[in-house]
């Protein structure tokens, strides 16, 4: 198994788990590759480190970050990978603890508010005119950027 540290054209870093050098090239050639959290299919190949298990059965060795994101040695970049771990985390909270509405975003917001329909948990788009409105006539709207890539599942 081969981790790759990547990047996209957009500044974001995430881990890539293939079977071996070649797959990943093969599955980069076929743009099967992309960024996990803008979608983006120009990604490169970072320099990584190797984790060596040298203390293996040793009590006191280090565990793995809880987080699951590739680290490098420079605390920028652990910042960064952090802090976008935790966004996607928080992007598919959201999307599975919502309903898409998807077009209808404004109508549905605008019944519940005038107690039209049952209050829920929803999700969808609208332009940011008809947001501005909507927060204008005191609805309770939060504008996001939603990511598709958060709506699937990362492996």
């Amino acid at each position: 198994m081969k981790v790759l540290d990547l990047q996209c054209a957009h500044q974001h870093v995430f881990e890539g788990w293939f079977a071996s050098e070649d797959d990943f090239n093969s599955q980069l050639a076929r743009g099967l590759v992309s960024c996990p959290l803008c979608g983006d299919q120009h990604i490169e190949k970072k320099l990584s480190a190797p984790r060596l298990n040298l203390r293996a059965g040793k009590q006191d060795a280090t565990p793995a970050p809880a987080s699951g994101v590739a680290m490098s040695n420079h605390p920028a970049h652990a910042e960064l990978a952090e802090l976008q771990a935790r966004m996607l985390r928080a992007m598919r909270e959201i999307v599975a603890n919502t309903e898409d509405v998807g077009e209808r975003f404004a109508e549905q917001a605008r019944a519940m508010h005038h107690g039209e329909i049952e209050r829920r948990n929803i999700r969808g788009s609208a332009t940011p005119e008809v947001a501005l409105e909507l927060i204008e006539e005191g609805v309770d709207v939060m504008p996001l950027p939603l990511l598709p890539p958060a709506k699937e599942t990362l492996q």
